[in-house]
């Protein structure tokens, strides 16, 4: 991948670019995120490296952006890294090339400490997916802006 990936591209206000220099995520790249009145939602532009054969995103890149942008719920709630348990989606739509694509979770409970999470994405008033996410906080690390601070149960 090149490093033009990184570079903003017509992104709405209050976002600000993901900060990824290596890994799957810089290859799925850019991503987004802003934070606003306690919530966090995650967003990218369809690029051409998003699509499939249609120039719709892919289906692949939207499960990923899901996992990334429903499991967040995880690093805002608690500053830590976590992984998914499980993930499940319904693809109701499609994101065309261009389309600015945004997806956000809701905590439906944390039970052992395991965050059950129900999540959509969409772009504009078109809802894309939705689902659920089982999400496991893994190893706590400094807060980021936006997030609570890890406090040991």
């Amino acid at each position: 991948m090149s490093d033009d990936l990184a570079a903003p591209q017509d992104v709405p206000a209050g976002f600000a670019v993901l900060d990824w220099r290596r890994g799957f995520g810089r290859q799925i790249g850019p991503l987004y995120r802003k934070q606003a009145d306690g919530r966090s939602v995650m967003g990218f532009r369809v690029e051409e490296h998003h699509t499939n054969g249609m120039l719709n995103a892919h289906g692949g890149m939207l499960m990923s952006f899901a996992d990334m942008s429903w499991g967040n719920v995880v690093s805002v709630e608690r500053s830590s890294y976590w992984v998914t348990i499980r993930l499940t989606c319904d693809f109701l739509s499609s994101a065309k090339l261009g389309e600015w694509v945004e997806g956000s979770g809701d905590v439906l409970s944390m039970e052992e400490d395991l965050f059950i999470v129900r999540g959509r994405v969409w772009t504009g008033d078109r809802l894309l997916m939705t689902g659920t996410g089982v999400f496991k906080p893994i190893k706590p690390r400094e807060p980021r802006p936006g997030e609570k601070a890890y406090v040991a149960s």
